[in-house]
């Protein structure tokens, strides 16, 4: 195989993590499918399909660990406030400050670890279309 259909093939495993936008778990699948059916092509190929499913298994345990602490702090919240209603008829809550920082820092921290995921991505293929064998950081090595 030439190496430059190696280097694309290596780009577009990174980059079908995109598809994560379209379908649920999309950015686990579609990578898995893509080093599944070309890991055999090279050595460059299955190291970099590794990777790539390795970083979007790790992000999306990341992703969702946040998203359980925010929705924790969201339902804490509610609960919090119904317990003070004595008007059923007239809903009124009333967030703490606490709450409402919170709840700001959470969100901050969920857009951070989403764009940092998606640069992350991009540099990755970039670097694959190189012919660099790339590694993504604070990945979890769940396939060896």
């Amino acid at each position: 195989m030439k190496q430059n259909t190696t280097n694309t093939n290596a780009f577009l495993i990174h980059i079908s993590a995109f598809a994560g936008f379209v379908f649920p778990f999309g950015q686990i699948i579609t990578p898995l499918i893509a080093w599944q059916t070309l890991k055999q092509r090279s050595p460059f190929l299955d190291a970099q399909g590794k990777e790539a499913v390795n970083f979007n298994l790790s992000y999306t345990l990341y992703a969702g660990i946040i998203s359980l602490i925010l929705g924790g702090f969201f339902v804490g919240s509610i609960f919090r406030n119904l317990s003070s209603i004595t008007n059923l008829n007239a809903l009124d809550f009333h967030f703490h400050s606490g709450t409402v920082f919170n709840f700001i820092g959470l969100s901050t921290l969920t857009g951070i670890v989403t764009l940092t995921g998606v640069a992350l991505v991009i540099i990755a293929a970039l670097k694959a279309k190189e012919g660099e064998n790339y590694q993504y950081p604070f990945t979890i090595k769940f396939i060896k």
